[in-house]
């Protein structure tokens, strides 16, 4: 029930051209304890300066007055954002006029022969704004909740390509240049030694530094793949050969068209979702085939990452930690894309991503991080 303070009475407005009827329903009011303070007013034009002027905590109106409805002076209210409960008290309106005027968005109705439930149904008319009203704010505050996390998800995702590229930068200028230093030292030591184990040592020396240094690659490829700045199309094949070549898994790559043109950040997207669909390929699926699709047709950037492995259950993909996925779908969602997963226990699973393509200039090298 909504409590009213008594120092804070109900402000309410009455569209009633019956001095008689006005006075018979503030009565019934007072006699029910629901304090208010009402104002009388009986032409559209009062009514509409009124409402326009001043706020009001409940509107009663009768159906019809001289020359207009009570659903006119609804028209006017309802166009307001936050405009009070409309009820309708009247004598004359039938149960087809009653039940179109709740469709446009009246409060409720009373017939003026019922006249003691009055409290009781404006009670219940601000009971139910009140809870529309909280409604519409949770759902608004919901929608900036959800536009925060979004701008958030995507300054985090930028963050982290730009710190990658700082990693690999790092790795290429100053770790993979001291292997390659040192790794020229230990030959050198190697040649000019006459000592067999000395020149063993070396020799093995040598190769670690070597092991090291196809390391540092592969992980500054992964960081930043220099490979993007031959386009998707290239990245992509690039991607399933290393994966092939690990794995032993069939993979095979189909594309619409050898170059796909777009932006710098939907080729970084698509590139890192496959890259994650393949790590979980190789993590958890058992397959024995991969089939990669990618195309721009219609406008529409498709990536398809499909395997014949075990698949998942919903509960699976659905579970708290299942960072990647959802790591993938908040990335997509950054160049304004989705991201669709379909798998079945036994079955397999697909992973579609699509972006929608704007045709513009490209402002930017694919590979560049900014």
């Amino acid at each position: 029930m909504v409590t009213v303070a008594p120092d804070q009475p109900l402000k309410l407005l009455h569209l009633e051209d019956s001095i008689a009827d006005h006075d018979l329903a503030t009565r019934t009011l007072r006699r029910a304890g629901l304090p208010c303070q009402v104002l009388r007013v009986d032409s559209l034009p009062d009514f509409q300066r009124l409402t326009d002027s001043q706020s009001f905590d409940v509107i009663l109106a009768d159906y019809r007055l001289p020359g207009f409805t009570a659903l006119d002076a609804w028209e006017h209210v309802a166009k307001k954002p936050h405009h009070p409960p409309f009820v309708l008290l009247s004598g004359a309106i039938g149960e087809t006029a009653a039940v179109d005027a709740i469709r446009r968005g009246v409060a409720d109705y009373l017939l003026k022969d019922d006249m003691p439930r009055l409290a009781h149904v404006i009670t219940r008319a601000l009971e139910v704004h009140e809870a529309r009203r909280s409604r519409e704010q949770a759902v608004t505050e919901l929608a900036a909740s959800q536009r925060k996390l979004a701008d958030l998800t995507e300054h985090l995702q930028i963050s982290i390509e730009q710190e990658r590229a700082s990693i690999a930068r790092e790795i290429h200028d100053d770790i993979g240049g001291a292997l390659t230093a040192v790794r020229f030292d230990v030959a050198w030591i190697g040649r000019h030694t006459a000592d067999p184990g000395m020149q063993e040592h070396a020799l093995s020396a040598a190769d670690m530094l070597q092991h090291a240094i196809g390391a540092s690659q592969r992980i500054m490829m992964n960081l930043r793949p220099p490979v993007l700045e031959e386009g998707l199309v290239a990245a992509v094949q690039w991607l399933a050969t290393g994966f092939e070549r690990r794995t032993g898994v069939a993979t095979k790559v189909q594309t619409s068209s050898e170059i796909i043109h777009a932006a710098a950040d939907i080729q970084l997207v698509a590139y890192r979702t496959a890259q994650e669909a393949l790590t979980n390929i190789s993590k958890h699926a058992h397959s024995s085939k991969v089939d990669i699709e990618l195309s721009d047709r219609e406008g529409v950037l498709t990536l398809e990452v499909a395997d014949n492995g075990c698949g998942m259950d919903r509960r699976t993909r659905e579970k708290s930690k299942a960072f990647g996925l959802t790591g993938l779908q908040e990335r997509a969602r950054t160049v304004g894309g989705w991201l669709d997963i379909s798998s079945r226990p036994g079955k397999g699973t697909s992973v579609i991503l699509s972006i929608p393509l704007i045709s513009a200039p490209l402002s930017k090298a694919p590979g560049d991080v900014q």
